[in-house]
């Protein structure tokens, strides 16, 4: 399963993050943001705000959040997703 996952480098919903492309990956995620409802999409000055704040702090790693293993521009794009430690 795992040498089918490389060389087809597509998503697998069997394959573990290390696995597939990363690549293709982190597109299918700014394309899921980009395309999220304006009913619930975060306003972009308050989007980059937020990224701003994430990416001072202590917990971030690798684009998600340790305190609670969000990625966190997907959790910052969603109006309703605030942060587990209050900082927006």
């Amino acid at each position: 399963m795992e040498e089918e996952c490389k060389e087809s480098r597509r998503h697998c919903y069997r394959c573990l993050l290390r696995e597939i492309d990363e690549e293709a990956y982190m597109q299918k995620l700014h394309r899921y943001i980009e395309l999220l409802d304006n009913d619930v999409k975060t306003e972009r000055e308050v989007y980059e705000g937020r990224l701003r704040i994430c990416k001072k702090c202590d917990y971030l790693e690798a684009g998600t959040c340790g305190a609670c293993g969000c990625y966190v521009e997907l959790r910052a794009a969603v109006k309703r997703n605030p942060c587990p430690y209050k900082k927006w």
